[in-house]
């Protein structure tokens, strides 16, 4: 049987390096309501039983509703969870982020996080947010940190302060309509050793010039592999670049059967041909883009 496609986050001066599955579960939308609440926890409970044991969130997804699901769902069993979630740049500050960690920690119902987000770049000076950073692993309530929405300019920013260069990861907007990172950012942080993360990437987001979904390319093809057009576009996102997996990616599902879906892939391989094929459909820009931002 193939072993589920994973990716590591290398080590830092404080742990060890971690291997998580290449697909987690996002949660942006989830919390909104007590109506689809059992079904949000159901299909995150499941999407752990089947492999996918990272889950992204944020204070930010219905004002910390979010959490409070993915609380419930992993009530008995935090220790098999990455945890992530992801802070307000205006409650980045140095005493901010401390309070809006644990508030965080509070909805989550959990003492620590696995990883710890900067949500976009925002007016709080970094070292501010780094200090903040620091305090929090130092007192156990995090792991590790990283940032979401920073392109390149951002990344040599934030290296160039102190501490700066442990973070963890990056995570952007990324799917087959949407491949800017691949010209100047992903070239970036695979000279820095660093993994990214990408969200939203069954697309219906970013500056489409069309929806993969609905494409003919990617519906034939993925009935050529025995996939759903879904299925091909994850596979896709996580498939090894140059022979390195360092990209994970976060789809967001309900319904238990897109749940499964989902947690296939992680059994999936795309030969060759069919990547070219895709690319050749959706090809990369040929020079710097405006980062892609939902």
């Amino acid at each position: 049987m193939t072993q589920p496609a994973r990716v590591t986050l290398p080590a830092t001066a404080h742990e060890p390096a971690v291997a998580v599955p290449a697909i987690g579960q996002g949660t942006w939308y989830m919390g909104e309501g007590p109506a689809s609440r059992a079904d949000e926890i159901r299909a995150l409970q499941l999407g752990m039983d089947l492999g996918m044991t990272l889950i992204d969130t944020a204070e930010m997804y219905a004002d910390g509703g979010a959490e409070k699901v993915v609380g419930q769902a992993l009530a008995g069993r935090r220790d098999e969870a990455f945890l992530v979630s992801k802070v307000y740049p205006w409650n980045a500050g140095r005493d901010s982020a401390i309070a809006a960690c644990e508030a965080t920690l509070e909805r989550l119902g959990t003492d620590h996080l696995d990883l710890y987000l900067l949500h976009w770049p925002g007016g709080i000076p970094l070292d501010e947010t780094l200090e903040a950073f620091e305090r929090l692993r130092e007192d156990g309530k995090i792991r590790r940190f990283g940032v979401s929405n920073f392109d390149v300019d951002d990344m040599e920013g934030l290296y160039g302060r102190p501490g700066g260069d442990s973070c963890a990861i990056n995570q952007v907007l990324y799917h087959l309509g949407s491949r800017g990172i691949e010209h100047a950012l992903r070239p970036w942080h695979r000279q820095h050793g660093m993994p990214l993360m990408g969200y939203c990437p069954l697309a219906r987001a970013g500056r489409l010039q069309q929806d993969p979904l609905t494409n003919e390319v990617v519906n034939t093809l993925a009935a050529e592999q025995g996939l759903t057009p879904a299925q091909l576009m994850l596979a896709w996102a996580i498939r090894p670049v140059d022979g390195l997996r360092d990209l994970i990616a976060l789809p967001k599902a309900v319904h238990l059967e897109h749940v499964r879906d989902n947690a296939a892939v992680l059994q999936a391989t795309l030969d060759d041909q069919a990547v070219d094929r895709l690319e050749a459909e959706f090809p990369a820009p040929f020079a710097k883009e405006p980062l892609d931002v939902v």
